[in-house]
């Protein structure tokens, strides 16, 4: 599998057995596994490898996994699936939240999870390529922010960077490209390629609630991205191309 010779899953799980379950299957598809039990030895790995992508157990023993996904996704943009036991719809929609990029319960087929582990990859492939089909100065302002698509960069109203994952960036291009258009859910999924959705997916959502989270002034009352009921999103702000 020389595609996925250089990449490198860490699996971060407090159980041995689940760790080395998911290593052997791994391994046998030609990646790359590093495993860490708690959340420091995740944290320490992340700074020592070129980590492509990380599991993460919700629950990890006596640590909240939910705090472990918060401080992964506050310092680095790297692709996340949560496997975990606990399948309350609410966890999986706060770990959605939260930056994870798939969810997968407990327990688990090997194949599916080989499955969304290469279907985020190829998403995170895309978004990093995007920016080379962009055509330079191609540059948007909205209140005062500023998103310029060919440096994938986004500058707040202060002109500090602001840091997007790829899947908000790749949100944010879309909004500023069609403003004041109303776009259904599935025609986000559509346009948002390299993601396996399903017809249920809430990921959507969760995407707009963490585009929000670093756009809005107050996300609970947002002004910029607007939900259209029971249709889908709209970006509100007058945009003008620079």
């Amino acid at each position: 599998m020389p595609a996925d010779a250089q990449q490198t899953i860490l699996i971060v799980d407090d159980e041995p057995e689940v760790r080395t379950l998911l290593r052997t299957g791994l391994e046998g598809e030609g990646f790359a596994v590093a495993e860490a039990a708690d959340g420091r030895e995740a944290m320490a790995l992340l700074d020592q490898l070129p980590v492509s992508l990380v599991t993460l157990d919700l629950k990890l023993g006596g640590e909240d996994g939910l705090k472990v996904a918060r401080e992964l996704r506050a310092a680095r943009n790297t692709p996340m699936i949560m496997i975990t036991g606990k399948g309350d719809a609410i966890d999986r929609i706060v770990g959605l939240e939260l930056g994870a990029d798939d969810y997968i319960p407990k327990p688990f087929l090997m194949r599916e999870v080989i499955a969304r582990i290469r279907a985020v990859l190829r998403r995170y492939a895309s978004g990093a390529t995007a920016g080379a089909e962009t055509p330079a100065g191609q540059r948007y302002g909205f209140d005062d922010w500023i998103v310029d698509l060919a440096r994938r960069e986004v500058r707040d109203p202060t002109g500090a960077a602001r840091e997007l994952t790829t899947a908000e960036f790749n949100l944010l291009a879309l909004f500023v490209q069609k403003p004041g258009r109303v776009l259904s859910r599935d025609e986000l999924m559509d346009l948002l390629k390299g993601h396996d959705w399903t017809p249920m997916d809430r990921s959507i959502d969760a995407l707009v609630a963490r585009l929000r989270k670093k756009l809005e002034p107050d996300s609970e009352h947002p002004m910029l991205v607007k939900t259209v009921r029971g249709v889908g999103y709209a970006f509100a702000a007058a945009v003008k191309k620079l």
